[in-house]
C-alpha cells in the first residue's frame, strides 16, 4: 500500500479536482484504490462519483462533567486545562465546562482529587463509507457544525482505510494547520497543488516549509497554467522541488468541474498525465504494488 496526500496551502487551487481525477484515472487502470476525503469541514469529493452509503461511524469525544455537590472550587481543573475550557468563579461558586473548547485530554480528571469530575461522550462528527459497484472505495470525514477541530474525525477516517487497497489518495484540508498535518503525516508522498499567482506562491512556501520540517517527500502540480506569473516556477527551481505536472487553464475543465463531472472522463490527455504522474511516484516511493 502507498498513501499519497493531495494538499495545498491555499484553498481553491484545485486540490480536490486533482485528487478526484487521479482516483478516477487509477480506477480506469483497475488499481485497487481508495479515496479518503479528509477535508472534514467541507467534504465534497463524493459528489463527483455515483456512490452508495454503506456504513456510518460516529466519532465522539469524552468531555468532563463537574458534580457541583462534590466540587470545592479549588481551581485545579482549570489550572491543568491548556485549552481554557473550564470557567470558574470560586467566590460565587460557579464552575462550567465550555464543551466547544474541550479537547478531551482528561487532564482535569487527573487534577481533581475530590472525584468531582466524570466524563460523557459528545459527538464530533461522522466517518462515512461509500461503495461503488459493491466495493468500499470512498471514505468521507464530516465534522458536525460548531465543532472546533476536525482532527479527531480525520484520524478516525484514516483508521478506516481498507488494508486491501493498493493506493490510498488522501484529499487534504486546505491550509497548513493541524488538519493539514494530520492528513499528510501518514502519507508516503504529498502532491502539493498550487496556482501561478502571488497568493498561490505564498501559501505554497508555507506548505513546503512544514513538509520539510516533518521530513516528507513531495512534489508540485501547477494548476491553471496560463494565468499569473512565473514566480512559482522560479521558486521551484531555486528550491529544487520537483514539478510533477502542469494543468492548463481551460474553460472546458472549469465547466465540467462546475457540474460535478470528472474532467479526465472527457480529457484523455489529462487522464494519462495524471496516471503517469502517480505511476512515477509509486515507482520511486512505493515499495511494491500490483495491478489486478
Amino acid at each position: 500500500m502507498i498513501k499519497i496526500a493531495v494538499a495545498s496551502g491555499k484553498g481553491g487551487t484545485g486540490k480536490t479536482f486533482v485528487a478526484t481525477n487521479i482516483f478516477y484515472a487509477l480506477m480506469r487502470k483497475n488499481f485497487r484504490a481508495m479515496l479518503v476525503d479528509c477535508d472534514a469541514e467541507a467534504p465534497n469529493s463524493i459528489a463527483f462519483f455515483q456512490t452508495k452509503l454503506i456504513k456510518v461511524s460516529e466519532v465522539t469525544q469524552l468531555v468532563p462533567v463537574i458534580n457541583i455537590d462534590s466540587c470545592i472550587y479549588c481551581g485545579k481543573c482549570r489550572e491543568y486545562c491548556n485549552y481554557n475550557a473550564i470557567f470558574i468563579l470560586p467566590p460565587m461558586k460557579i464552575i462550567q465546562v465550555i464543551e466547544d473548547l474541550c479537547h478531551g485530554c482528561g487532564a482535569c480528571s487527573v487534577a481533581c482529587k475530590y472525584d468531582a469530575i466524570t466524563e460523557k461522550p459528545v459527538s464530533l462528527g461522522k466517518v462515512n463509507l461509500y461503495s461503488n459497484n459493491g466495493e468500499p472505495l470512498f471514505i468521507e470525514a464530516r465534522m458536525n457544525i460548531g465543532v472546533m477541530s476536525p482532527v479527531p474525525i480525520i484520524k478516525e477516517a484514516i483508521k478506516n482505510i481498507n488494508n486491501q487497497a493498493e493506493i490510498i489518495i488522501l484529499d487534504s484540508p486546505p491550509g497548513t494547520s493541524c488538519p493539514f498535518i494530520q492528513t499528510v503525516e501518514p502519507a508516503d508522498y504529498i502532491i502539493l497543488v498550487t496556482e501561478p499567482t502571488p497568493f498561490g506562491l505564498s501559501d505554497l512556501k508555507q506548505s513546503v516549509e512544514i513538509l520539510k520540517t516533518i521530513n516528507k517527500s513531495f512534489g508540485v502540480i501547477i494548476n491553471r497554467v496560463g494565468i499569473g506569473n512565473m514566480e512559482v516556477y522560479d521558486y521551484l527551481t531555486q528550491e529544487n522541488i520537483p514539478l510533477l505536472l502542469e494543468i492548463p487553464f481551460k474553460k472546458e475543465i472549469a465547466e465540467l468541474y462546475s457540474v460535478g463531472k470528472i474532467a479526465s472522463e472527457k480529457d484523455f490527455i489529462l487522464e494519462k498525465q495524471l496516471f503517469d504522474t502517480v505511476e512515477n511516484i509509486i515507482l520511486q516511493y512505493g515499495s511494491s504494488y500490483n495491478k489486478r
